[in-house]
């Protein structure tokens, strides 16, 4: 299924793991996801500058293939990207607002710039920055949410904006007919999280993973201003608990009046105390209230029913892809 996007990234399978921050998984699953053919991105844009090196040359020593680095815009990343520049990483993902002059600065240092979006609107200003692959974010998307428009809707509409430059379909896709369908709508490729964060890779607290194996399509949330997320109107999708139903029957009050606002509910060695309301990763080794922690995830979550290796993950969802193409190519 090589395509130009696969040309333009040099990888075989043109499947992208969606950045997903976290301790002591990042590396190992965008190395899983790169040396079975797809692109591994590493979460990076909060990260200290001897932090993205670190990981940076933990994962160059874990595949020889090509990688992602995912910043940003919301942050000051000038220097962040400077120090990939310096490290080679071959692939600079943007985010969450317009690059800028960035762009080609990424490109001079010779890395390929893929740019999320979430309307037309983003897609043409990415284009008129000379991004090289469009990501298109629908709304059933896990984590942070760019857009209100559904994938459906979205990609074939960036797809006529901005066509032939290569888009990526994000949002809801968690197997193959996802994918198939995707490409069916013009996309070149698909950028997959919940499906990978069920991965045997990723180390998830098991009450986290318990959650994402039972959720059906309706348990995830879209909030605009529940958790602090760092930066100024991000909305996210979470999946729904205890603290999203307490802030809702308080009639979902702002910041500083939410129910429990400022209460500690756990705590990890690697990452410190969790505060209510206050983004944090529920990896396996935190402690305390684990449902009080928020579980970040898209609407695929529904499709998510076992926890597998990253390789046979992305495999799976290629041979399936690759099937229901084919048969529909055949009128069967």
């Amino acid at each position: 299924m090589a395509n130009p996007l696969c040309e333009k990234l040099g990888i075989a399978v043109p499947i992208i793991q969606a950045p997903m921050g976290g301790t002591g998984f990042v590396t190992r699953l965008a190395a899983a996801v790169c040396n079975a053919g797809g692109l591994g991105i590493l979460h990076l844009w909060r990260a200290d500058i001897p932090v993205l090196r670190a990981q940076i040359r933990e994962l160059k020593g874990l595949t020889d293939k090509p990688f992602a680095v995912n910043l940003n815009m919301q942050f000051p990343q000038d220097d962040r990207l400077e120090a990939c520049l310096q490290e080679g990483v071959p692939v600079i993902s943007f985010f969450w607002g317009d690059p800028g002059d960035r762009v080609l600065k990424a490109q001079d240092g010779g890395a390929v710039v893929m740019h999320t979006i979430g309307s037309v609107r983003e897609a043409l200003t990415s284009v008129q920055r000379g991004v090289d692959i469009v990501v298109a974010q629908g709304w059933e998307a896990g984590g942070h949410v760019r857009g209100t428009v559904s994938t459906m809707a979205l990609v074939p509409a960036v797809v006529d904006a901005v066509g032939p430059l290569p888009v990526v379909a994000a949002g809801g896709i968690a197997d193959g007919r996802g994918m198939a369908a995707a490409l069916a709508l013009g996309a070149a490729g698909v950028w997959i999280g919940t499906r990978f964060l069920a991965s045997r890779e990723v180390n998830l607290h098991p009450r986290y993973r318990e959650r994402l194996l039972q959720a059906g399509e309706e348990d995830t949330v879209y909030l605009e201003n529940l958790y602090d997320i760092g930066w100024p109107d991000a909305p996210h999708r979470v999946l729904r608990n205890k603290v999203v139903d307490a802030w809702e029957a308080a009639g979902r009050p702002m910041s500083g009046q939410r129910p429990g606002e400022g209460e500690i509910v756990a705590r990890s060695e690697a990452l410190g105390e969790a505060v209510r309301y206050r983004i944090f990763m529920a990896s396996a080794d935190v402690e305390g209230d684990i449902d009080a922690l928020p579980f970040w995830c898209g609407q695929g979550v529904g499709l998510v029913r076992e926890i597998m290796p990253a390789a046979e993950i992305l495999r799976e969802i290629h041979g399936d892809a690759q099937k229901i193409l084919k048969a529909l190519g055949s009128g069967g």
